[in-house]
């Protein structure tokens, strides 16, 4: 028998539910950032929802195979939309019976908004985090993500701006990865790791990290390797492969090519490192890019969707903006021109073997522009890290907080809506 002084909990408050939605493996990796910051906030927390093996480390539950919302581009998400509706039913259904204390929807906005706007209409708290490109894709969508979200947690700091422009709770926890590179990089280590000469020209090609970039970009990428390594007496390649299924995928691709002087470095993962010991990268359009600014080395970037996809953004005119690369995107918006252009970009028709050589070559034989772009990546890091100290993760986790501890003290019965 308890003590008279002695309030027994209900079971929901003595293990509170916490639900994660990560549609694929960087929102896996934010995810497992943010249960384990979560944590130290909610020590007897239920954490459950849709995650991958970093969350799943940290205790969490997951009610589906993350796989099944890793698709990327109009076409395969339409090919796959009734099992796609299905699951998202599913799970809003779950929720809504399961009352978590909030639902946290971690990027994949197209599956993501849908579901948190449900649920949200369902009296539950909901927050987006990683916000979309609504700098790039149509700014109206704000309205869209604040009828989702009860808050937007931003990895960029030119976002809240923006959301606050449509009355939107929108807050700059900071970028995870600008925690992880230092803000002047060396790559002595990098090449002593990956034992390559201190004294020759390096360069890194990352053509992407999904079965259907890969089938678009590796040719390209390969062709334009060889182009330069033609030039380039002495040049080492390495290209570090994003999984053991792109890793297959390129070795067969290097043994189908001639069998010449370039015979590049083929890595099982190690991207982080292989960027680090490069002059110059050649990569495929998206997070790579960033990655690649932090470690301030001056790149190249080329991209190709399905020509399907490709005519859909057009035709609606998706795009608001005439740069692709995330840090010429920033360079913009963090004020070091409204027209900079830090970064080459070979966009769909132009992402050919020669163009990309013809890029990549330039950078290698102008060694003050790269000074140059290596100072601008350094001022962009900065932006990134803005006044905050800490891990990302950290302050992800102290904005929910905040927003469940400011809901619940205006709910009427002093315990939130959960």
């Amino acid at each position: 028998m308890l003590a008279p002084d002695v309030v027994e909990k209900p079971a929901a408050e003595q293990q509170p539910l916490i639900a994660v939605i990560a549609g694929e493996e960087s929102g896996d990796q934010l995810g497992g950032n943010l249960i384990a910051a979560l944590r130290r906030h909610y020590p007897n927390a239920r954490f459950a929802g849709i995650g991958g093996s970093r969350m799943q480390q940290q205790g969490f539950e997951s009610w589906y195979d993350m796989r099944e919302l890793s698709l990327f581009g109009f076409a395969e998400v339409v090919r796959h939309l009734p099992r796609l509706l299905k699951l998202r039913k599913e799970l809003v259904t779950r929720l809504i019976a399961e009352k978590p204390l909030v639902v946290i929807g971690i990027d994949a906005p197209d599956f993501n908004l849908g579901v948190e706007h449900r649920v949200k209409q369902a009296g539950l708290r909901t927050v987006h985090y990683v916000s979309p490109s609504i700098w790039a894709w149509r700014e109206k969508r704000a309205d869209k993500i604040g009828a989702s979200a009860n808050r937007v947690l931003c990895l960029f700091p030119m976002e809240p701006p923006i959301y606050a422009h449509h009355g939107i709770d929108a807050r700059f926890v900071g970028h995870p990865l600008a925690d992880r590179f230092p803000l002047v990089s060396d790559r002595i280590p990098a090449r002593r790791a990956l034992q390559l000469p201190l004294d020759v020209p390096v360069l890194a090609v990352l053509p992407g990290s999904r079965h259907s970039e890969l089938e678009r970009l590796a040719g390209p990428f390969l062709d334009a390797a060889r182009r330069v390594a033609a030039a380039l007496p002495g040049l080492r390649i390495v290209i570090p492969a994003a999984n053991s299924r792109a890793l297959a995928t390129l070795k067969t691709l290097l043994a189908r090519g001639p069998h010449d002087e370039m015979m590049p470095i083929l890595l099982d993962g190690r991207a982080h490192d292989a960027m680090l010991a490069a002059d110059v990268v050649m990569l495929a359009s998206g997070t790579a890019t960033l990655e690649a600014m932090l470690a301030k080395r001056p790149m190249v970037v080329g991209y190709r969707v399905s020509p399907i996809s490709y005519r859909i953004a057009r035709m609606l005119k998706m795009l608001k903006t005439d740069v692709y690369a995330l840090p010429n995107i920033l360079a913009r918006a963090c004020g070091l021109g409204k027209d900079a252009v830090l970064v080459p970009e070979l966009m769909q028709d132009d992402c050919t073997g020669a163009k990309l050589a013809e890029a990549t070559l330039t950078l290698f034989r102008d060694s003050e522009r790269r000074g140059a772009i290596v100072a601008a990546f350094e001022q962009l890091h900065e932006a990134l890290r803005g006044n905050l100290h800490g891990h990302a993760g950290d302050h992800a986790a102290a904005a929910i907080v905040e927003l469940l501890d400011t809901s619940k003290s205006l709910s009427p019965s002093g315990r939130g809506l959960g």
